[in-house]
């Protein structure tokens, strides 16, 4: 399993603390950012768009991990790796079918960005099985996505635990992402079960960014 990676979700960002929050993040032990893209139609809300993006890339050194939430994930997928996007996760179920999800896969990766599948909740990953070297990663989703702040649900694990289990079989480096209700405690669950991302919103930008970091890194 690769190193572990924090990717705290600027969706919980203080908005009224921006410069205070992005410099704390900055100098954390956190490599990655990870930045939510809702387009008010594939879920209920609405958040940013490629030129804010522009904006965090130049105020924080971390890899940009964009999590497109849309609709129509093929134009969103050349507007963000525009705009400066590291990793672009787009969700199985915008699409036709897994034959459009490898023809998306492929596209984004042919743009020099790589390329993460989500799925839902009540989605199962066993579809994506045979196609995983394909993906640089696959991000579980443990909420229903499109709100922050929602309680972790624990069945999301046994997802994980598939995937790293056909990961680790066929020698794939493909990650495994969580997203959703992240904490000291869930992290730990997260961890244990094979994930090597974790995603965490409120959890850090509610605390003390540099700890709630170094707690999520240095729990397991």
């Amino acid at each position: 399993m690769k190193e572990l990676v924090i990717a705290p979700s600027i969706l919980s960002l203080d908005f009224a603390r921006v410069e205070e929050q992005l410099k704390e993040l900055n100098s954390s032990h956190a490599k990655w950012l990870h930045f939510d893209v809702m387009d008010g139609h594939f879920v209920p809300n609405l958040t940013f768009g490629p030129d804010i993006l522009k904006g965090f890339k130049k105020a924080v050194d971390m890899v940009m991990d964009v999590h497109i939430m849309v609709s129509n994930p093929v134009f969103f997928a050349d507007v963000f790796a525009k705009a400066g996007a590291d990793i672009i996760t787009f969700h199985l179920e915008a699409v036709e079918d897994i034959d459009a999800c490898i023809r998306l896969c492929r596209h984004i990766r042919s743009l020099g960005v790589k390329v993460g599948v989500s799925v839902k909740p009540k989605t199962s990953p066993e579809v994506l099985l045979p196609y995983l070297q394909e993906m640089d990663m696959v991000l579980v989703m443990s909420v229903e996505p499109g709100f922050g702040g929602q309680s972790f649900m624990e069945a999301m694990l046994d997802k994980v635990r598939l995937l790293r289990k056909e990961i680790d079989a066929k020698g794939y480096a493909t990650r495994i992402q969580i997203d959703g209700g992240i904490n000291e405690e869930t992290g730990k669950l997260a961890v244990e079960a094979g994930c090597d991302v974790l995603v965490a919103g409120s959890y850090v930008f509610k605390g003390d960014i540099h700890e709630r970091v170094d707690r999520l890194l240095w729990q397991k």
